[in-house]
């Protein structure tokens, strides 16, 4: 084994090499694991509240960035990953940068954002303190198979955490998650009032073989956070059943003031009662929508609004949260591998609120890899499509040129990329962390 001040000078080297020639960031941390097979188990066993992993089909980005900042404003020095570095090497590569010479961490805790998949190869090396299961979802299938596997998957990070477990409430799959929960360890949900429940559509009880609505939920714990109402951007949480004071929200979409929910019930079990609610949710009205999940960027001071797509029921609730505020819209969908290979999802969308009306004017351009699968899935919904243009810098140059006030653009992940990058040449766009 390497001694921890030889690991952090060789993963250091590597990234100032490939650096300058524009790259390569997760290789010196796959480099670090084959040299030092214990550092990622090593280092973040330091940590005195341990490693929090948050998984799950959608969200997972929002939600940590949530955690993050409401820990941090809880007075604790949190660790936690780029978003793009979720793969154990790249984990590693951003401990390189965290550690001091000796390969000590100099934090209270891990929140790490991990896709189902590598969440199992990350808890087989590190076992997780607090773990928070968002939802199962259809999801690229060509990488993850169908959600049955996909909770499976989500299981074995269940099975690996040491203490506490945090599950929605309303997703059957996750809620079964339940029975791998022992007597030893904390078990608390996160969930919807009744009138919310309607507002997100079941990939589950689409394509289940067997009554997944037979797996009775919950009534709330004490320490549970329901989302209880939405209204624009001001939410309602409540502790169990005591509500609390409505806030508003700087992140869009009902989906994210779940996500919220979902955030508060984790930080609430890591901290106990040693924060207020009151800080919590003051620091949440602070958070900002996380890159390319609802976040606007200025034009020439027209807002336009990028938004992540990436499986039918993150789609059908995105288009459901912008419904009332039209805009000029632009989708762009690639089908490169970070985004999946099989786009035949997108049939399970419906796009009755894109078509033209007296204030919108439907789609204004359709771009990317399989643009032309997307126009004619539009075309299916009576959806009116101007242009299609399957370069997505050229479709973005002419999509803001030829149109004026509110924007938006639903794309895919490697979509969203060269948007971001493109616009970051003219405009201020956020630097991904």
């Amino acid at each position: 084994m390497l001694h921890p001040k030889h690991t952090r000078t060789i993963g250091k080297t590597l990234k100032k090499v490939l650096a300058r020639r524009g790259g390569g960031s997760a290789l010196p941390g796959l480099v670090v694991e084959k040299l030092d097979p214990a550092f990622l188990q090593r280092t973040l066993s330091q940590l005195p509240k341990g490693v929090v992993v948050v998984s799950g089909t959608n969200g997972k980005t929002t939600t940590t960035k949530m955690i993050v900042q409401l820990l941090r404003a809880s007075g604790l020095t949190v660790f936690t990953n780029p978003t793009g570095s979720n793969f154990t090497r790249g984990i590693a590569a951003s401990l390189i940068d965290a550690i001091d010479e000796e390969g000590n961490l100099q934090a209270d805790v891990a929140v790490l954002e991990l896709d189902e998949a590598h969440a199992v190869h990350f808890v087989r090396q590190v076992k997780p303190r607090y773990s928070l299961i968002l939802n199962v979802l259809r999801d690229q299938l060509d990488r993850f198979g169908e959600i049955d596997h996909t909770a499976k998957l989500l299981a074995t990070v269940v099975d690996a955490t040491s203490h506490g477990i945090v599950l929605n409430r309303e997703d059957p799959l996750v809620r079964e998650l339940a029975d791998h929960v022992n007597k030893h360890k904390e078990l608390q949900y996160f969930g919807l009032s009744r009138e919310l429940t309607t507002l997100f559509p079941s990939d589950q009880n689409m394509r289940s073989q067997h009554n997944l609505d037979a797996i009775p939920v919950p009534h709330p714990h004490r320490n549970d956070v329901i989302l209880e109402t939405v209204e624009g951007q001001q939410a309602t949480f409540a502790w169990g059943t005591k509500s609390q004071p409505p806030i508003e929200l700087k992140v869009d979409g009902v989906y994210n003031m779940f996500n919220a929910a979902a955030a508060l019930t984790l930080v609430r079990m890591v901290c106990g009662d040693e924060v207020e609610s009151s800080v919590l949710l003051q620091e949440l009205t602070q958070v900002r929508p996380a890159f390319g999940r609802g976040e606007a960027v200025d034009i020439d001071g027209d807002p336009l609004e990028i938004v992540l797509v990436k499986n039918p029921s993150g789609f059908r609730l995105a288009l459901a949260s912008y419904a009332e505020r039209p805009a000029e819209v632009m989708i762009a969908i690639n089908d490169n591998y970070a985004d999946g290979r099989d786009m035949s999802w997108l049939w399970d969308v419906e796009f009755d609120s894109l078509r033209s009306t007296s204030t919108a004017a439907g789609v204004a351009m359709v771009s990317g890899i399989r643009g032309y699968d997307m126009a004619l899935r539009l075309q299916y919904d009576d959806v009116t499509v101007s242009q299609v243009e399957t370069s997505i810098p050229e479709a973005l140059a002419k999509f803001l040129r030829r149109t004026k006030g509110i924007r938006r653009i639903y794309c895919t992940y490697t979509a969203m990329l060269v948007i971001r990058r493109e616009l970051a040449k003219n405009y201020t766009v956020e630097a991904i962390e």
